[in-house]
C-alpha cells in the first residue's frame, strides 16, 4: 500500500487507543448490562435493568447534581482566576516569571496531596483553622459534617488548578495578532473597550481548551472527595465517580457500577463535542 510504511509509525498509538480506550469501553457497556458482583466469572445478563435502577436511585441523581456543581463551579472559579492573573502577568513587572512559576506549582502536586492538606486546615477536632479559632477563644466551625461547606470546599479546592488555566490564556495573549491591538488602540480603544472588543474575542481558542480541560476534570472528580469528605455526610457530597467507587467495591454491584460509568462517559462526550462545536 501507498505509504505503508508511514503507516506503521501509527501502529503503536493505535494499539494503545484499542487496548486503553475502545477495549475498557466496550467491555464496560457489556458489564452495564450485567448483574455481576465484580468477582465472580458467573455475569447474569439483565439488559438494561440496571439503567432503569438509576433512574430510581435517589443517591444517583444527588452525585449528578453534585457532579455538576464540581464541574460548572470549579471551572467558572478557573476562568475568571485564570484569566485576571494571565492579564496581570502577560505584562513586564518585575518578578513575572516567578510568579507564574510559583501559581502554576500547586498544578504540579497530586490532588490527593492537596486534598490532604485541606483536610488538615478544616477538620473539626486538631485542624489548623479550629485549632487557631480556639486560641482566640472562639467557636469552632463545623464544616466536613455540613454538606453545603463540604460542597464549597470541595469546589474551592479547585484553585490548586488555576495555573493551568492561567498557561493556557498567557499563551492565547502572546499569540495575539498585534498589530490589531495596535490599531485598536491608535483608533482609542483602551482598558475595558479594548479588553471586551480585541482581547477577548482573540483568546476564543484558549477559552474553549481551557474550558473542556477544567469540565472534564471537575465531572470526573474523585480522588479529592474521598480524601476530604468520603463522599459524606452520607451520600451528601459524592459525586458520580466516587459513587461508582462505592457500588462497585463496597456494595460489590459492578454492572451498576458500569452503567453509571457509561452515563459519565456519555455526558463528557456530549459537553466535549459541544464545547469543541461551540
Amino acid at each position: 500500500f501507498k505509504g505503508a510504511s508511514v503507516n506503521l509509525f501509527y501502529a503503536p498509538a493505535l494499539i494503545m487507543l484499542v487496548l486503553f480506550s475502545l477495549y475498557p469501553l466496550i467491555s464496560g457497556i457489556g458489564i452495564s448490562l450485567t448483574s455481576w458482583d465484580g468477582f465472580n466469572p458467573e455475569k447474569i445478563f439483565v439488559g438494561l435493568s440496571n439503567y432503569v435502577t438509576m433512574l430510581r436511585d435517589a443517591n444517583f441523581r444527588m452525585t449528578l447534581i453534585n457532579t455538576f456543581i464540581y464541574g460548572i463551579g470549579s471551572t467558572i472559579i478557573q476562568q475568571v482566576l485564570g484569566l485576571g492573573l494571565a492579564l496581570l502577568l502577560n505584562s513586564k513587572i518585575k518578578g513575572c516569571n516567578l510568579m507564574r512559576a510559583i501559581i502554576y506549582l500547586p498544578a504540579l502536586v497530586s490532588a490527593v496531596i492537596m486534598g490532604t492538606m485541606y483536610y488538615f486546615i478544616f477538620q473539626y477536632d486538631t485542624g489548623a483553622l479550629n485549632t487557631i479559632l480556639s486560641a482566640l477563644g472562639l467557636e469552632k466551625v463545623v464544616l466536613f459534617q455540613n454538606a453545603t461547606t463540604a460542597l464549597i470546599i470541595l469546589v474551592m479546592n479547585s484553585v490548586q488548578f488555576v495555573g493551568t488555566s492561567m498557561i493556557i490564556y498567557l499563551a492565547g495573549l502572546q499569540g495575539l495578532d498585534q498589530s490589531v491591538v495596535e490599531a485598536a488602540s491608535l483608533d482609542g480603544a483602551s482598558g475595558w473597550k479594548m479588553f471586551w472588543n480585541i482581547t477577548l474575542p482573540g483568546l476564543a481558542p484558549s477559552f474553549t481548551t481551557s474550558v473542556v480541560l477544567n469540565l472534564i476534570g471537575g465531572l470526573k472528580l474523585f480522588d479529592v472527595i474521598k480524601v476530604l469528605t468520603g463522599g459524606g455526610p452520607g451520600y451528601s457530597t459524592n459525586s458520580v465517580s466516587s459513587y461508582i467507587s462505592i457500588q462497585y467495591f463496597d456494595n460489590q454491584n459492578a454492572g451498576y457500577a458500569a452503567a453509571m460509568g457509561v452515563v459519565l462517559f456519555i455526558i463528557i462526550a456530549v459537553v466535549t463535542t459541544v464545547m469543541n462545536k461551540g
